[in-house]
């Protein structure tokens, strides 16, 4: 089992910046990829980005070139820089890990999940 705890989340007007945590513990040796989702209440779970063990990454289209993703294997922790913040950016964060060899956007390919952080871009 891989516990995960997000925090960082706030209020900021647009093309501000804010940046997103996520410290695991449990199973951490097992996790091969970790991942930030974001949902909006009715919309479906959007996947962000994702970096592998071997620091491997992916974006979203919609956050390419605004949002960096990164970890601290020695502390255990995922990190998410927002740059030049929108509105469209608000939503749910949610920290999300994997211990099968694959890295996708697809939350169904993901069994371990926080319980998020909400960012909020206000115009």
């Amino acid at each position: 089992q891989v516990q995960l705890v997000e925090s960082g989340g706030g209020s900021v007007q647009a093309g501000g910046s804010l940046s997103l945590s996520c410290a695991a513990s449990g199973y951490t040796s097992s996790v091969y990829c970790m991942s930030w989702f974001r949902q909006v209440a009715g919309k479906e779970r959007e996947g962000v980005a994702y970096i592998t063990i071997r620091g491997t990454t992916n974006y979203a289209n919609s956050v390419k070139d605004r949002f960096t993703i990164s970890q601290d294997k020695a502390k255990n922790t995922l990190y998410l820089q927002m740059n030049t913040l929108k509105p469209e950016d608000t939503a749910m964060y949610y920290c999300a890990a994997e211990t099968r060899w694959l890295c996708s956007l697809r939350s169904n390919d993901y069994r371990y999940w926080g319980q998020g952080t909400q960012v909020t871009v206000s115009s």
